[in-house]
């Protein structure tokens, strides 16, 4: 696969390369995982020359929109051929109680702010960033319906929205002849697999592209964390000041990742790639991926990244990534397969529908 092999963006007809370029350490200043703007401008233009069109923002990124400039200035005179997508819902004036959520207000001011910070007259893509548990589904698909008839907005999606809203909100659209979501971003990964249950096989149903974020587990995957970096403990909710202590924090660092990365780097020293090239390739082996987006601080990483598109995994070695990070059944899932699809079948064997 080649980074200008493009695939369909879910049930739409919008063409994304295979990989996209997240711009999360854009803006945020230099240090542990920022990015300097040069930096910046060396992975765009390497992204950009390789075939890349598919690039990743939010108006949260970079302390509250330095990463929508940044990308702005560095897409100038060369924004069209791009899909640049982009996110409402996180705080962006705290203290604020319109300035956050997912009500029309906050979408409509945060495209407006979007559109100003990159210096552009439409987003390709708008997702809803986060699930807030408080706006009607109704005034969401209603706000996201107006902006795309209004030409701001191109394509709709949802990052990190329960399963069961996503497919509500998606059924609602489509029998009202609103504009329906094409695109779901979900953190997946070798030590994230629990989104297998419900999340994906929601996305494939409901014609919904998943692009993966974090497909290295913010970089437990890389295989540069040993057992000593667990005694950093749970972190502080105040302390960004390195991956390790964002890891940390979230419980990204636990012994069982470290299992799971262990495995990465086994399999990868077999294949003659680094670990960081099979994490990517194994979010790519899932036929309801379209686009895992590689969030990266410097060329040299994202080079690296970019190399995953051409690794090659066998049956065997898939088989002991899949057992190594495998994640518990849950109900309904594991009732309705064997042996309860024996007794709905007959015994009679039935093609399961794609």
């Amino acid at each position: 696969m080649q980074l200008d092999d493009y695939r369909l963006l879910g049930r739409s007809g919008l063409r994304v390369s295979p990989l996209a370029l997240g711009t999360m350490t854009f803006g945020v200043g230099e240090g542990s995982w920022g990015s300097s703007e040069d930096e910046a401008k060396a992975m765009i233009d390497m992204f950009i020359e390789r075939g890349g069109n598919f690039i990743d923002t939010a108006d949260f990124y970079g302390n509250m929109g330095g990463s929508e400039e940044w990308l702005g200035r560095l897409v100038k005179g060369r924004r069209n051929p791009l899909v640049i997508s982009t996110k409402y819902s996180l705080t962006t004036q705290p203290g604020n109680p319109n300035a956050a959520g997912n009500h029309r207000k906050n979408m409509v001011l945060s495209v407006e702010d979007s559109l100003r910070r990159m210096q552009t007259d439409y987003i390709d893509l708008l997702y809803l960033h986060m699930w807030d548990f408080r706006t009607p589904v109704d005034e969401i698909l209603r706000a996201f319906d107006d902006l795309v008839r209004a030409g701001k907005v191109l394509y709709i999606g949802l990052s990190d929205t329960p399963a069961w809203q996503a497919s509500r909100m998606q059924a609602i659209a489509e029998l009202r002849g609103w504009t329906q979501f094409c695109a779901l971003q979900i953190c997946y990964s070798l030590i994230e697999r629990t989104v297998e249950r419900e999340l994906i096989p929601m996305a494939k149903e409901m014609g919904m592209g998943v692009s993966p974020w974090a497909p290295l587990g913010q970089g437990v995957l890389t295989g540069k964390y040993t057992r000593a970096d667990l005694d950093l403990g749970a972190g502080s909710m105040g302390d960004i000041s390195s991956r390790k202590a964002i890891n940390a924090m979230t419980g990204k660092l636990t012994a069982k990742n470290l299992d799971v990365a262990d495995v990465v780097v086994e399999v990868a020293k077999e294949i003659g790639c680094t670990a960081a090239q099979l994490a990517v390739a194994w979010t790519l082996q899932n036929p309801a991926v379209c686009s895992p987006v590689i969030g990266v601080r410097t060329p040299e990483q994202l080079e690296d990244n970019l190399g995953g598109l051409a690794v090659d995994i066998s049956a065997d070695q898939l088989a002991r990534l899949n057992a190594v990070s495998a994640v518990p059944p849950v109900f309904p899932i594991d009732v309705l397969k064997s042996p309860a699809e024996g007794m709905m079948m007959g015994g009679v064997k039935v093609e399961e529908r794609g």
